[in-house]
């Protein structure tokens, strides 16, 4: 019995994948690869270039494995490109995710973790949200993993799927030096882009009503994420009741300055950032309580904001 990973050769995606590896889950890969990394894969591991808006296909990779649970990462992922390509957005996040859910229904496949996102919060007007907090998203971003949510509920009423969604906003770090954010959009490889290319950070907005002025975030490293979802796919498939939603997060949040401060000290290249205007969709500030989420699916933050600098910055020199 396998467990299918959607967006498996992804950077989130690949940590999950080696993370059910070593927990003898059998993963088997399916990856549109719009922006994943075939190299990111073990070749021993079974997978398929499919997207998850093609139902009979996914049905078929299903059927073939006899998978027993889904993990779904796939999607699109950018709050700020989603303001511009809201449609883009909506037929990868939710067209993808309903589709994916007929096909487990058609294959006859009911466990499914989902990867949400904080962002379906909005600006929260609580220091710190926790799952009972009213979600009002604020880019189609956060709108369609929100109805994402909503659709797999929906078909847990209707068809018995067990299911938990998990909330986290930016991922960062590395498990393993081969494994890199690649995105064009991520606050990590944007910098260490320009501090190869000898450019300077950037910091897109520096108004925000928050200590310093800049955007505040739950980072959280990537190596936990992936330990909460098998953590999550190991009590479906033992079949222990999980809540709807869990929060990852940290419950004490990082502005951005920080962050650029922290490279700084880790990579030791002195540098003060270009202050740019804000992006549009990009909330002031979203910190999370974990605390749900570290009583039953183990959630920890294990890494400290160094050490998460210093594996992404290491893992990003393989990227050559």
């Amino acid at each position: 019995m396998s467990w299918l990973v959607t967006g498996g050769a992804g950077y989130i995606g690949s940590h999950v994948v080696r993370s059910l590896s070593e927990a003898g889950m059998d993963p088997v890969i399916v990856d549109s690869m719009s922006s994943g990394v075939r190299r990111f894969v073990p070749e021993e591991l079974p997978f398929y270039s499919a997207s998850v808006v093609d139902i009979d296909k996914l049905a078929e990779i299903m059927d073939r494995h006899e998978i027993t649970g889904v993990i779904h990462l796939a999607g699109y992922k950018y709050a700020g490109e989603s303001v511009k390509n809201p449609l883009l957005a909506f037929e990868q996040n939710v067209t993808g995710t309903a589709h994916l859910l007929q096909a487990m229904e058609q294959s006859g496949v009911q466990n499914m973790v989902f990867s949400s996102s904080a962002a379906v919060y909005g600006t929260p007007a609580a220091a710190i949200v926790t799952e009972d907090t009213g979600t009002f998203p604020e880019s189609p971003y956060g709108q369609s993993k929100l109805i994402g949510e909503w659709l797999i509920r929906d078909q847990a009423v209707a068809r018995g799927l067990k299911h938990t969604s998990l909330r986290y906003f930016n991922v960062v770090g590395s498990g393993s030096e081969d494994l890199y954010d690649s995105s064009p959009h991520n606050l990590f490889p944007l910098v260490f882009a320009a501090l190869n290319g000898s450019r300077t950070p950037k910091i897109f907005g520096t108004d925000y009503d928050t200590p310093d002025g800049t955007c505040v975030r739950d980072y959280v490293h990537v190596a936990d994420l992936a330990l909460a979802h098998v953590a999550a796919a190991r009590k479906l498939e033992a079949g222990q009741e999980l809540e709807p939603v869990y929060n990852l997060g940290s419950g004490d949040g990082v502005s951005v300055r920080q962050i650029m401060d922290a490279v700084a000290r880790v990579t030791g290249i002195p540098f003060t950032p270009i202050e740019e205007p804000r992006r549009a969709g990009d909330p002031a500030r979203i910190v999370a309580d974990g605390k749900l989420a570290a009583r039953d699916l183990d959630w920890a933050m294990r890494h400290s904001l160094e050490q998460m600098v210093a594996s992404a910055w290491k893992a990003s020199g393989s990227r050559a």
